[in-house]
């Protein structure tokens, strides 16, 4: 099974003009044409988070489905975290799953067409903490029997240290610079496979509409399922 899978964190739908833009992410997002779009920090912060993106407007404006992760209605995702599918495939085994750390994190796990977990996670700014994030991760890796890959914002801006306690099931990779979308410096954005995924191609989305749209660039990946 060959999938292209995205990554991209959406700021709550701010741009760098300041403004809130749900359209403007939903075209990016459309313009990346994956099968599988995870995203970060998809709900508002304050109240009851409802979604940056709401619901209507990806049913109308989207060929995508949001994996139903939040339990008050008005969520996206959890923590912060969702997992768009392209219609016409199937998801299963939908959960959240709780890091540990100084300020609330969490990560959504989902099984694609039976194949393959996704997981999407937006880990700390401190890297003792994300490195508990990462154990906490690996934990729950034990526990599938997919090939899985995790994406998101890692939070590392080293290109090679801080991703040991996942190195020990996972390849990290690294696409390109996302951050800042302005004048990106930083390879903020990491896609890690475990064995049984192959890494086909993968690059970061420079487009003039990404560029502001967010203060992060999308990442993109092509994987073959080969287990």
């Amino acid at each position: 099974m060959d999938l292209k899978i995205a990554t991209y964190n959406m700021r709550k739908a701010i741009g760098l003009d300041r403004r809130r833009d749900p359209h403007r992410i939903l075209n990016v997002l459309n313009d990346l044409d994956a099968d599988v779009l995870v995203l970060q920090e998809a709900d508002r912060r304050l109240g009851p988070r409802p979604s940056a993106l709401p619901f209507k407007m990806i049913e109308e404006e989207t060929d995508f489905i949001p994996v139903p992760f939040a339990t008050n209605g008005l969520s996206l995702g959890s923590h912060g975290n969702a997992v768009l599918v392209r219609k016409g495939l199937t998801f299963h085994d939908a959960r959240t799953v709780e890091l540990p750390g100084l300020e609330p994190r969490g990560a959504v796990s989902v099984g694609i067409e039976g194949k393959m977990q996704v997981i999407g996670t937006h880990l700390g700014l401190l890297r003792p903490y994300r490195h508990q994030q990462m154990r906490a991760l690996a934990g729950h890796f034990d526990h599938i029997e997919l090939p899985t890959v995790i994406l998101g914002d890692f939070n590392e801006w080293s290109p090679r240290r801080g991703f040991e306690p996942l190195e020990v099931h996972f390849d990290i990779h690294s696409p390109g610079r996302s951050y800042h979308a302005s004048r990106p410096m930083a390879a903020l954005d990491r896609i890690a496979t475990s064995e049984g995924v192959e890494l086909r191609d993968a690059g970061v989305d420079q487009s003039k509409l990404a560029r502001i749209a967010s203060d992060h660039l999308p990442v993109w990946a092509k994987l073959r399922i080969t287990d």
